[in-house]
């Protein structure tokens, strides 16, 4: 335990500046193997370090620790462990060893989820994310482990703080589609439906070779957001989808698709049939819930259909033709409608009409104009940022080499002419 010992020692020795962090670096990873030889009697030797000073060589030894298997009582402590030290320890050192953190990371994730107490690693992870991203527009792998558990502690609007950031920089394909995934299921628990659509829709939409499970789960309550929100739903994916998942993904996910055709319908009996007879299938799916509000949001579809042929209808003829029970559950479907924004209306409650209005924005209040500048001002830094990466990208070795190849392919008449002043 000597080299153990006097690893302590040059740890608290080399971590006050940059160069000495530097040199001890080089130290822990030449140590790193008998570190993890010596695992089961390193707890102790943390007590002599400070995590917010000696933040690297901590995180070594916390490595290492923790790389074998771990009881419910070890995982009790632990969690405490790694929460304390994720709070104090400084981004500049751990960032030399990124890997290292990311698994600890990931086995406090594990042990939270062991303990069966998620809401302990929301926080934790949180501050993980933003100690080891260089910015705010890189995704990092501790993303999808952070909206996990959000999921898990039902903590939706921790996990939307991070959903609203735009994101150009990823270090694994796997992390995306796991973010916009579990994000997709966050947006979907805050009912914010165009959010939901929007992750979802670039997890179907993403580069992908082979098809995975990840894609064919999004798919299936893609189609379900898109019947709820916009109320209606195409089976064609757009030309920069994949190959694979234009192939694949609608054969997978069958009974979703014949959903969407019989809501398409507009029957509601239809509709609530097919669902009776498939219901074992979107239970096991984990997307009853899901079906159920695709259900009660035909009511809401029918009824703004209404909206474009009557100015005022009494609610006995909207129960009648939505197909709803009784003129007070037309009336509480209308009055719900109001509040979400779905409709505008009035609803006379001595004779029972409904009066049907046009949207009152004029679009020329002060916040309005605000919100639209807000808008513009973010698609022009978009727009910068699409100029900046569309030239990286343009120099990219690896894009030029198949490039190249894919030009070998055309034949000359799928070159443009030359235009006549060019010509020589």
């Amino acid at each position: 335990m000597s080299s153990v010992e006097g690893l302590v020692t040059q740890i608290q020795g080399r971590s006050s500046t940059a160069s000495d962090v530097l040199l001890l670096q080089n130290l822990l990873k030449q140590a790193d193997d008998s570190l993890h030889s010596e695992s089961t009697r390193l707890l102790p030797f943390l007590d002599q370090l400070d995590p917010s000073m000696h933040s690297l060589g901590y995180l070594y030894f916390l490595e290492a620790c923790t790389a074998g298997p771990v009881t419910k009582e070890q995982a009790s402590s632990f969690v405490l462990i790694i929460a304390r030290f994720i709070s104090s320890c400084v981004a500049e050192q751990i960032r030399l060893a990124p890997d290292k953190f990311m698994s600890v990371c990931k086995r406090f994730k594990d042990q939270v989820l062991l303990l069966e107490e998620p809401l302990r690693g929301v926080a934790p992870m949180l501050t993980a994310i933003r100690k080891l991203q260089s910015s705010t527009e890189h995704l990092t792998t501790l993303h999808p482990e952070f909206l996990l558990l959000c999921l898990l502690a039902k903590c939706y609007k921790t996990g939307l703080s991070i959903l609203e950031e735009d994101i150009f920089d990823v270090d694994q394909p796997r992390d995306l589609f796991l973010y916009c995934y579990y994000g997709g299921m966050i947006c979907i628990g805050q009912k914010h439906f165009l959010k939901a659509l929007e992750l979802l829709h670039n997890v179907v939409t993403a580069p992908m070779s082979t098809i995975n499970a990840i894609a064919v789960e999004a798919y299936k309550k893609y189609i379900l957001v898109s019947l709820i929100h916009p109320g209606q739903f195409s089976t064609s994916l757009p030309k920069y989808a994949s190959s694979v998942g234009q192939r694949n993904l609608k054969n997978l996910c069958l009974p979703y698709i014949e959903l969407a055709n019989s809501y398409g319908n507009g029957k509601i009996a239809d509709l609530e049939t097919y669902v009776q007879a498939n219901k074992e299938k979107f239970e096991t799916d984990n997307n009853l819930g899901l079906v159920k509000q695709v259900v009660s949001s035909m009511y809401k579809r029918n009824i703004q259909r209404l909206t474009q042929t009557y100015l005022t209808l009494s609610l006995q003829d909207i129960a009648n033709t939505v197909q709803l029970n009784s003129p007070k559950e037309a009336e509480m479907h209308v009055l719900q409608m109001i509040q979400d924004g779905e409709i505008y209306a009035t609803i006379n409650q001595k004779d029972g009409m409904v009066r049907f209005l046009e949207d009152p924005e004029q679009y020329k209040s002060c916040e309005m104009i605000e919100r639209i500048d807000s808008s513009i001002q973010r698609l022009m830094t978009l727009s910068k940022k699409l100029t900046i990466m569309d030239e990286l990208m343009s120099c990219e070795p690896l894009y030029l080499a198949k490039a190249g190849r894919e030009r070998q392919r055309l034949d000359f008449d799928d070159f443009d002419t030359v235009p006549q002043r060019f010509n020589i």
